[in-house]
């Protein structure tokens, strides 16, 4: 049974309506790029005993996520020209992760926090006609896109993390979270402890949190899908005990299913930032300065707005300000 057919049960009321329509789409998303050009990675479920890494991957020597990314500039360089002349932006995304990146039930457009940002930097690279063909895809096949350019930017709630950095840019930080656990109604898993050894826990390969399960100690058994919706089915099927994902995208699919509830502290931080190719050090400048102008603005800034929108019903009262920029130069 696919995820469309599963998630979004028992949600009541107008949101729940609307919610329940979202995941009716989701088993029939259509990807605005040739599909010769997508091969969409079927899903698949491979688990495995958490254990300790035999050595760290290699990293930037004194890397800092936080700083990262050069200074802003709207100098056009190559990257820019070559989206002005092909005439849209071709952005990977995710659209299946419900209040960041989906299909709206009556539009059929997407929509969505990580969205508005897209269109953003359509905007000011193309105009305010800017058309985007948005590509749907799996983390794991998020930087092999970007660097056989597939994609101009990936905008998918990616973490910047050193390994990262040494294989595509990054943009300065746009959000800040971290990994929690989700778990069914009933569990007697209540944190990320010894109540978790021999348990199954489901996570997205190509995910963050795969590394984290695998350094914990905790002795759990990782079930890896495709994505961290096909999480949501494993667990509601009874194939999992837990989930592992961004406390951003677990209170998604909490929305969705209100019989699964967040447990423990969140466990570490994750930074989002806006992932581009290397080379393509001007669209890297370019979109830093978009994002200088989606922060501004106090609580009537784009990125204030975005957030009411649509993380502040499940995440809670916005805060003070968004993550202030760093960079390198």
């Amino acid at each position: 049974m696919t995820a469309g057919a599963r998630v979004g049960r028992r949600v009541r009321g107008p949101a729940g309506r609307r919610a329940a329509l979202w995941v009716a789409l989701l088993s029939s998303v259509l990807v605005a790029v040739p599909a010769a050009a997508v091969t969409a990675e079927p899903p698949t479920v491979r688990e495995e005993t958490a254990r300790p890494l035999a050595a760290p991957a290699a990293r930037a020597p004194s890397c800092d996520p936080r700083r990262a990314s050069p200074r802003p500039s709207r100098v056009d360089g190559p990257a820019v020209r070559r989206i002005r002349e092909r005439g849209h932006l071709v952005a990977g995304v995710d659209l299946n992760s419900y209040l960041w990146g989906s299909r709206d039930p009556y539009t059929r457009e997407p929509v969505g926090f990580d969205v508005d940002l897209v269109r953003a930097i359509a905007r000011d690279v193309l105009g305010p006609d800017a058309t985007v063909r948005f590509v749907s895809m799996p983390p794991g096949q998020r930087i092999a896109r970007l660097k056989a350019r597939q994609v101009d930017v990936i905008v998918r709630t990616m973490s910047i993390t050193c390994e990262r950095l040494n294989e595509v840019a990054f943009s300065s930080v746009y959000f800040e979270t971290g990994h929690r656990l989700l778990v069914p109604e009933g569990s007697p898993i209540t944190g990320f402890d010894e109540r978790l050894r021999g348990r199954r826990v489901c996570l997205g390969k190509g995910s963050s949190a795969a590394e984290l399960l695998r350094t914990s100690g905790t002795g759990a058994r990782a079930v890896e899908t495709a994505s961290h919706l096909d999480c949501l089915v494993e667990l509601q099927q009874g194939k999992a005990d837990a989930i592992l994902t961004h406390a951003t995208l677990a209170a998604g699919l909490a929305a969705q299913d209100p019989t699964v509830r967040l447990v423990g502290p969140r466990l570490d931080t994750a930074l989002y930032g806006v992932a581009m190719n290397k080379d393509d050090t001007d669209l890297v400048r370019r979109v830093n300065a978009v994002l200088e102008d989606y922060r501004e603005g106090g609580g009537r800034s784009p990125w204030m707005i975005s957030y009411d929108k649509w993380l502040a019903p499940t995440l809670g009262a916005r805060p003070q300000a968004p993550p202030r920029a760093q960079y390198t130069d």
